[in-house]
């Protein structure tokens, strides 16, 4: 435990907050996050859901200077395509209830090339790089981390108390840079649940890695898209899950 200047235990929490999302003038969600790297979480988000396929299709994006909270504007022909899909409330493992577009494994984005293994040695060594990146990790070891890496360098880092939205932050990250997130390695500190290998294959992302394990769900997406998903990914022995690529 740390102490505080006059002696006094310290005692260590994570920042939680809401935040609320208006996508043209509707509400979208809320959002139980670290309030940091705010409009990075908001456009992954909304890359994810479908909402902007880049960063051209975000018209505006404004935070209420009053509280936690922004107003997005997407392209109208995007916003009725999303919002005419059949959408139900799901409530994700250890995440809340979230709204999520599921449906069946036919569904899932189809890869149209089989993604090459990563160096497994090499993704160990991400890892090692993320972790040692990760500045709440390290004060209160409450948190969740998420990269986006090409196999040799960490593209985009975030940490938050909810594992999909730092996921959602590293996409944010790469989209508002002008880039897309396809074919790269998403490295994650939690398990990696059903919804969240949807996210990825969503994104196009080749290659999901985590210390933890997938979920069965997890497993299945990832096979239906030819999407890699490595499991105890920084043990003597990690775990490969391949898919075919359509």
């Amino acid at each position: 435990m740390t102490r505080l200047p006059d002696g006094a235990p310290r005692l260590d929490a994570v920042d939680e907050v809401p935040v609320w999302l208006e996508v043209n003038g509707e509400p979208a969600v809320t959002w139980m996050c670290t309030p940091e790297q705010l409009p990075e979480l908001v456009v992954g988000w909304c890359f994810g859901e479908g909402y902007i396929d880049s960063k051209a299709d975000l018209l505006s994006m404004r935070p209420c200077a009053k509280e936690p909270g922004f107003w997005v504007t997407v392209p109208e022909e995007r916003y009725q395509t999303v919002e005419g899909q059949e959408r139900r409330r799901v409530l994700a493992s250890g995440c809340g209830a979230v709204t999520t577009i599921l449906g069946s494994l036919s569904s899932v984005p189809r890869r149209t090339t089989r993604p090459a293994l990563p160096d497994l040695a090499q993704t160990r060594a991400l890892f090692k790089e993320l972790f040692a990146r990760g500045e709440r990790y390290q004060e209160t070891g409450g948190i969740h981390a998420a990269a986006l890496t090409d196999g040799h360098t960490l593209l985009a880092h975030a940490e938050d108390i909810g594992r999909h939205n730092a996921v959602d932050k590293v996409l944010g990250a790469r989209i508002l840079g002008g880039d897309r997130p396809d074919d790269l390695i998403l490295l994650v500190t939690g398990r990696i649940s059903g919804e969240l290998a949807f996210k990825a294959a969503r994104a196009r992302i080749a290659v999901v890695a985590t210390p933890s394990v997938p979920s069965t769900i997890a497993v299945e997406i990832a096979q239906a898209a030819g999407m890699v998903l490595i499991g105890r990914a920084v043990s003597g022995q990690p775990q490969v899950w391949q898919g075919p690529a359509a």
